[in-house]
């Protein structure tokens, strides 16, 4: 199994915290600098246990996105199954359509599709993602 607390902040992907540590503060200012379009946006480790299908997991996280920002291009080593929590985010994919979402939306991404959410709503966007992925992979694969 991965260890969810060595995913790092990497091509502006905000990443996972040790399980039950709360939320994650944003990466140093010399590490994203102040007008990166990521910056702010956390992700906030839930739970994660094993999936009844041998190699796979399962992850919950909450994720946070702060007005006017982005979650940054990215994909998943399995599905994604999400609902708005708060928020209004536009669900930009790179092989189809972007989907706007508004607060009490659920949304499914298949496994592998390239992604980004950007806040285009008033106040931070709060999402509840769950995620069955490869345990012998990342969570996150930024682009």
């Amino acid at each position: 199994m991965i260890d969810r607390r060595v995913m790092l902040r990497a091509g502006g992907v905000a990443a996972a915290g040790a399980l039950g540590a709360g939320v994650l503060p944003p990466a140093s200012a010399s590490a994203v600098p102040a007008g990166d379009p990521t910056s702010g946006v956390t992700r906030t480790l839930l739970q994660e246990h094993p999936s009844p299908a041998a190699g796979w997991e399962a992850v919950q996280t909450l994720v946070r996105i702060p007005r006017r920002k982005e979650s940054g291009r990215h994909s998943h080593p399995g599905i994604e199954v999400g609902y708005i929590i708060e928020g209004d985010v536009l669900m930009e994919f790179d092989d189809r359509p972007a989907l706007r979402l508004r607060t009490g939306d659920p949304f499914f991404i298949p496994e592998g599709v390239i992604h980004n959410a950007r806040n285009i709503g008033r106040v931070t966007t709060r999402m509840l993602s769950t995620y069955v992925v490869d345990e012998t992979k990342p969570l996150v694969t930024p682009y």
